[in-house]
């Protein structure tokens, strides 16, 4: 008798699981199911791949069958919203799978789809609802779809959905359902307008925490390598040579980016294509089944696929950029050993990275260690004659920027900019997310 049985979940939701491969629970499946099956608000705080979708998926479908019923036209019973489409599609499959054997139907909403089709197919209603904020309200600004029936919400990775700016959709799509119903937040973290956003959707939640912000999985062997922009290509190329057997995961900064280096790559003679917010909904969805099935050896992309894609054989994931926020690097590197298996996280740092490698290492309290070159040093200061600093330099410690700005404005003691400088300022962070998407 498995964990599971002990959790008074219905015997067919039981069966279905290990049919699925799936016989005892994670540590956020043990902390959440049984309350969430008792009818209380959850919030969960855990990583990607701990199990999170099971964590409210399973108690979701097991109340919705308690309850019976079936949805009325363009009405939904039960919402789960998430930040982007592969992260939506990855639940919806998940979804489907804990339903087998079952009447309840799953649908699923997101852009880059034809609208219409997803108009026809809610127009006999739907047990559960897997949307992206943004195509749901398209729907329901069209009356595609109604909320007034919907008793149960999730939002799933509700941090990424504030940094993508989706709180005000949050709030409109909140508006409409009734206030009697049983609400599910999952983040990995947990930051102030966070909190507000769960005190204001859940009441008297259960907060269940496993995995604590900035933790990567035991398995994932981490180093560093620092470079020149310039040289980075020729840095990938040399290290996915030496296992071009093996599924790789480059995650660059920009739409831009990922494109060009995908196309090096290509020339370079490796089986790669990339996903980012560029590519409509069928080129993201090809790519990941070449992926998965082995055609495709190197996926390159923007942190659309930091989170939400599930596949157990990535065994190499390199940071090509480094990201703007720390905390995605925790995501992106929590694409490799899953489901117990080893990988390996390789991260890339030019001059004007390091201050995302710096904040990357805080949060994750841990020295990730130096596979070649040393950490670039500081600019040489003011009063050092020219010619006595370092080959290798980066930008002004934090805060040295601008004052150095200042000064050109006529303030006294001004430093002139060294020749040779660095090429372009480094982002502050939060900048540039919105083109990864």
């Amino acid at each position: 008798m498995s964990d599971f049985d002990m959790m008074d979940l219905p015997p067919k939701i039981v069966a279905r699981l290990a049919e699925m491969g799936i016989t005892e629970p994670t540590p956020i499946q043990k902390q959440a199911i049984p309350h969430a099956l008792n009818g209380r608000d959850v919030m969960g705080l855990a990583q990607t791949g701990t199990g999170k979708t099971a964590a409210f998926g399973v108690p979701l479908v097991a109340r919705m069958l308690e309850e019976g019923g079936r949805p009325a036209p363009r009405s939904v019973r039960g919402l789960v919203l998430a930040p982007t489409r592969e992260l939506a599609s990855q639940i919806a499959q998940n979804l489907r799978g804990f339903c087998e054997h079952t009447k309840m139907r799953v649908q699923m909403v997101v852009g880059g789809q034809s609208i219409n089709a997803q108009i026809k197919r809610l127009e006999r209603g739907a047990d559960l609802l897997v949307a992206t904020p943004g195509r749901l309200l398209d729907l329901m600004d069209r009356r595609a779809v109604r909320l007034e029936d919907t008793t149960f919400l999730v939002l799933d990775e509700a941090d990424q959905m504030l940094d993508m700016g989706f709180i005000h959709d949050l709030r409109k799509i909140a508006a409409v359902i009734p206030e009697k119903r049983q609400t599910m937040l999952f983040s990995a973290t947990m930051p102030k307008l966070m909190a507000e956003l769960a005190q204001s959707f859940l009441r008297s939640p259960i907060r269940v925490e496993v995995s604590p912000p900035g933790k990567a999985a035991d398995k994932v062997t981490q180093e560093v390598h620092f470079i020149a922009k310039a040289e980075k290509a020729g840095l990938l190329i040399e290290l996915l040579d030496k296992h071009r057997d093996e599924r790789a995961l480059v995650f660059g900064r920009t739409k831009h980016g990922s494109e060009k280096l995908m196309k090096q790559l290509v020339n370079a003679g490796f089986a790669a294509t990339s996903i980012h917010g560029n590519k409509s909904q069928g080129q993201r969805d090809r790519a990941i089944e070449g992926f998965k099935s082995g055609d495709i050896r190197v996926l390159v992309a923007t942190d659309v696929a930091a989170r939400g894609l599930d596949i157990p054989d990535v065994k190499h994931v390199y940071n090509y950029d480094l990201p703007n926020v720390p905390d995605n690097y925790v995501h992106r590197i929590g694409r490799t050993a899953r489901a117990g298996k080893d990988g390996a996280a390789v991260a890339f740092c030019a001059p004007d990275e390091m201050g995302e490698l710096k904040a990357i290492q805080k949060v994750m309290g841990i020295t990730i260690p130096v596979a070649s070159g040393r950490p670039w040093e500081p600019m040489d200061a003011p009063d050092k004659p020219a010619g006595r600093g370092r080959g290798r330099r980066r930008g002004p410690r934090p805060g040295q920027g601008q004052k150095q700005g200042q000064g050109q404005q006529g303030k006294p003691k001004a430093a002139a900019k060294p020749s040779g400088g660095r090429g372009r300022r480094r982002r502050k962070p939060g900048q540039g997310r919105s083109a990864a998407a």
